[in-house]
């Protein structure tokens, strides 16, 4: 009995994540085609910084429509499924979340403006920090070894 329960509670926190990194995907994208039709083109600012500063926005776009969108995406389909690519791509997915707010907190914080999309994804790297943790506590349930099969001689 304590092994269906604990079975069950698994089966929860996955789909928890999957479902949290299903509204991710689809907010990131959201999000990214948003700021790439309202940012003004690099070529329409005339100080430097500026135009260092909005590169660095469309680079932090650029590798998150490439990477955490897909990520995000293959991770929430595949851990519903509880399938070992699923946990691969959500704990990647938690890795980029890592590195792309250890970059934009050090950004934000050194110039004492906090962004808007610093807070509406802030929810999301917190969240992330547990994801990892529990995913890699609960790692057994994904791994389904296939029995090895008997050893043919080539001839």
């Amino acid at each position: 009995m304590a092994t269906i329960q604990y079975q069950t509670k698994v089966r929860r926190g996955i789909k928890l994540i999957a479902a949290v990194n299903g509204i991710a995907a689809i907010l990131h994208l959201i999000f990214w085609i948003l700021i790439f039709f309202l940012l003004p083109q690099p070529s329409a600012l005339n100080v430097s910084a500026e135009k260092v500063d909005l590169m660095v926005t469309y680079g932090l776009g650029a590798a998150d429509l490439l990477w955490a969108v897909p990520t995000l995406a293959i991770g929430s389909f595949w851990l519903r499924r509880q399938m070992l690519m699923g946990w691969l791509a959500a704990q990647m997915a938690n890795i980029l979340y890592c590195y792309s707010f250890t970059f934009i907190l050090v950004r934000d914080l050194g110039a004492q403006s906090i962004r808007p999309g610093t807070l509406l994804f802030l929810p999301f790297a917190l969240f992330s920090l547990w994801a990892a943790w529990y995913l890699w506590q609960v790692r057994a349930a994904f791994w389904n070894p296939r029995p090895m099969q008997s050893n043919k001689r080539l001839r």
